[in-house]
């Protein structure tokens, strides 16, 4: 299969250990399968404790010598990181395609978004600084600084295999800590030739480790436990994420925590409807539906309801299925067949409850893991298909009336990632998107993801931001130095 990229080298069927790559362990091997057909892709080694525990030592002694490099040598080698990443943009799509089954003109976007944040933190690197704070004695000064906290881990995604990494990575690296990769079992290809091209781009042996494997019970148990890891980030369930921070609470890990999401998108009735609409499009179907941040409850103000639905159904209707390396395809494949079942259990529960469905809702023809792209109306606050993360490419419309019962409706859920509203009032607006429970509110637009801003959620959709400036304070210490003495006497 290696022969369809055009830098054969970027296809690593082996775990990356403090610069080696690692082809074979004593606990056999893992099979990989495209998504799309169900062809197989790839056998990796599976790691557990052993190769774990050998990844976190390593990051450990390459954290000793990285640390102490001047923000600018750190600067220097994440941006040639960087330009590797752009020059080959193109394998590596493929091999988010490969597999993870999104289409290919999304993957070159995934690549885009990820290499944004290598550039992000390799500038920010240089802008790492402490303060003077003024004393209460003429004697003394107080002064910060911020140190890198240490060996990091990172547990990542299937959905976004590029930029999960590359979020995560860039800060840490920049800051000057080393970190352990455990991808998701679905996706290793992509986080192992990112590898490869940190490798060339001379960041250290041991400064990027990247296990492979589906033990993660295993490999997350080491990397939660060890005393040597100090920060934990995890982007995934808010099921897996409550597991981490409970063991990482014995050796008291910083952690940033990206959960997940029902993310509301209220449009109001003031709203510019060919607006809504291509906002709605691709807050919900970027990915085959398959994203943290996707629209899982579109409420929309009644006096543009109707009219609304029918924009809708008719753009979702023509929107073409298929194997994303396929010219014009715009919805992929489902991960596995337990995501089809899940999103086809959730539009036959709503329709059983009394939802209508105007366009798709079944199995699509081609079969596997291809489910059609779908539009519900009549759907009600209480049903599952409102409750829970559909995570796939089903749209549900939601009747509201008053402002207030819009924003009660939004709130009414554990979680507060994102949220999206339509609406040309800014008064409403502004009252709006300080009333919702979330980290992040889109405005007119479903697309909102950016390395320039702080990512991230509130009550059980997780802890921490990343990207922007902020991202890379969750990799740093701050220390107080207290110097006294300072007399002239």
């Amino acid at each position: 299969m290696n022969s369809i990229l055009k830098d054969p080298s970027l296809w690593r069927e082996a775990a990356l250990i403090d610069g080696e790559w690692i082809a074979a362990t004593p606990h056999g091997t893992t099979e990989l399968r495209n998504p799309a057909n169900g062809d197989l892709l790839a056998t990796l080694p599976r790691c557990k404790e052993e190769e774990t525990t050998n990844a976190v030592l390593a990051a450990d002694r390459a954290f000793r010598k990285w640390r102490t490099t001047t923000a600018k040598h750190r600067s220097q080698v994440l941006y040639r990181w960087w330009q590797l990443i752009v020059e080959n943009k193109n394998d590596l799509a493929t091999l988010i395609t490969l597999e993870e089954g999104k289409p290919i003109a999304e993957a070159r976007g995934e690549i885009d978004y990820a290499a944004g944040f290598i550039q992000w933190f390799a500038e920010e690197a240089k802008r790492i600084r402490g303060d003077v704070i003024p004393s209460s004695k003429d004697t003394q000064r107080i002064v910060t600084l911020k140190q890198a906290i240490g060996v990091c881990a990172a547990i990542t995604p299937w959905n976004f295999p590029a930029a999960m990494i590359a979020r995560k990575a860039g800060p840490a690296l920049a800051a000057g800590c080393t970190m352990v990769v455990k991808p998701a079992s679905q996706t290793p290809l992509t986080a192992l030739a990112l590898g490869e091209l940190a490798l060339r781009a001379g960041i250290p042996a041991g400064v990027f480790n990247v296990v492979t494997g589906n033990d993660t019970r295993a490999i997350g148990g080491v990397l939660t436990s060890h005393p040597l890891v100090r920060k934990i980030t995890f982007t995934g369930s808010t099921e897996v994420g409550r597991l981490l921070l409970q063991q990482s609470a014995s050796t008291i890990k910083k952690c940033s925590m990206e959960l997940g999401g029902n993310a509301p998108c209220i449009v109001f009735d003031d709203a510019s409807i060919d607006l809504a609409v291509e906002g709605i499009l691709v807050a919900k179907f970027r990915n085959t539906g398959q994203s943290c941040i996707a629209a899982n409850r579109v409420m929309v103000q009644d006096g543009i309801y109707d009219a609304l639905a029918e924009r809708l159904a008719n753009r979702v209707s023509k929107l073409l299925v298929g194997n994303g390396l396929d010219d014009g395809v715009q919805i992929g494949p489902l991960i596995d067949s337990a995501a089809v079942g899940k999103v086809a259990e959730h539009v036959s529960s709503a329709v059983n409850a009394g939802a209508r469905v105007l366009t798709g809702g079944q199995h699509h023809s081609m079969g596997g893991c291809f489910f059609q792209p779908t539009v519900i109306v009549d759907v009600t606050p209480d049903m599952t298909i409102a409750v829970e993360e559909t995570f796939g490419p089903v749209l549900p419309l939601i009747r509201f009336k008053t402002d207030d019962e819009a924003i009660a409706m939004a709130n009414d859920t554990e979680f507060g990632l994102a949220a999206y509203l339509f609406s040309k009032d800014a008064v409403r607006i502004w009252r709006t998107s300080e009333a919702l429970e979330t980290g992040m509110v889109g405005i007119n637009t479903g697309l909102i993801s950016t390395e320039v801003a702080p990512f991230g959620g509130v009550k059980q959709s997780g802890l921490g931001r990343e990207g922007s400036q902020y991202g890379i304070d969750e990799f740093l210490e701050i220390k107080y130095l207290c110097w006294d003495g300072l007399s002239n006497d």
